[in-house]
């Protein structure tokens, strides 16, 4: 069994991370992205977690969108209010309010609550863990066992337009080379006296590089043969190891330059839109022949009925 999940992040948030003010009047590409992602995935016969931010679920000019993927038979996850890669620092009572309110404008959107969450930039701390078993969430997935954290941050530092506080809230924006020590497979965070169920975003077995689809596509701007062959190799390796695949994709993973002219500075940009949909495609059903692949709570439900390993966040 493996998961697939897509972080169903906007045009502003990208914009908001990458320094950009016209982020505050929250453009929206999800008119274009949402049905793309649909239609694909309904190709596949796939059900996944789309995990929402919060924000978006409160515009109205969004609702269509997002109940159409829940009338989809999708699950919904929380992937914060604010889309702040820097959630790891908010204290006790702003995650609170933090996840509160997103659940509450994801509830009224979609007509799920969520029990998983995502945090942006895989942004993660013992106190945000400790909230989420608190207010009854059924799993986290916001760890990427990469040693690459480090290099993406640097790359975002380098090209975005960021002053000094924004600078200082990002120094540990997709967390340290350390991140790559961790499991590939589901496990429990132990908090105290309570657990949560962990579901990692898969990298490549042994060298803990990533495959989530958005770094794929970045390969397909070399060659699509070293992309499709790249990703190939990955999923055989999981099987090989024994890994359960978690992959990621974004809405970005549908979208072309041309659709989107302000995220250009994203690399796999320069791809069209229907480049990127065949790659995708192809990845899916690789994924498909390999593995079932079901919503990431379906697969953390099956994970937590058998003994996991037990880990502490450090």
């Amino acid at each position: 069994m493996g998961n697939l999940s897509l972080d169903l992040d906007n045009e502003w948030a990208y914009l908001k991370t990458h320094g950009d003010p016209e982020w505050a009047s929250y453009p929206s590409y999800f008119d274009v992205a949402v049905p793309r992602i649909l239609e694909l995935l309904s190709r596949h016969g796939m059900r996944i977690t789309f995990f929402i931010v919060g924000q978006d679920a409160a515009l109205e000019k969004n609702h269509a969108s997002l109940a159409q993927i829940a009338a989809a038979g999708h699950e919904i996850g929380n992937h914060s209010l604010r889309h702040d890669p820097w959630l790891h620092q908010y204290t006790e009572a702003e995650l609170e309010a933090e996840l509160s309110e997103a659940e509450r404008h994801i509830l009224a959107a979609t007509g799920q609550k969520p029990v998983g969450f995502r945090g942006p930039g895989f942004s993660l701390s013992p106190t945000t863990l400790e909230v989420l078993a608190r207010r009854g969430y059924a799993y986290d997935a916001s760890t990427l066992p990469s040693f690459l954290g480090p290099i993406a941050r640097a790359y975002y530092l380098a090209t975005g337009n960021f002053d000094a506080e924004q600078r200082k809230r990002l120094e540990q924006l997709f967390g340290s080379w350390k991140e790559g020590f961790r499991p590939l497979n589901p496990y429990r965070w132990q908090l105290g006296d309570a657990t949560l169920v962990e579901m990692p975003v898969t990298t490549f077995p042994l060298l803990r590089v990533p495959i989530h689809l958005s770094y794929v596509l970045y390969l397909a701007t070399f060659s699509s043969w070293l992309a499709r062959s790249y990703f190939s190799t990955a999923i055989g390796m999981c099987r090989l190891k024994g890994v359960e695949p978690s992959i990621l994709l974004h809405p970005l993973d549908f979208l072309g330059g041309e659709d989107a002219p302000r995220m250009r500075f994203f690399p796999s940009m320069k791809l069209s839109a229907q480049e990127k949909i065949r790659t995708v495609d192809y990845c899916l059903g690789r994924l498909a022949r390999g593995f079932r692949m079901v919503p990431v709570g379906e697969h953390a439900a099956a994970a937590a009925s058998r003994s996991l390993p037990l880990v502490a966040h450090t």
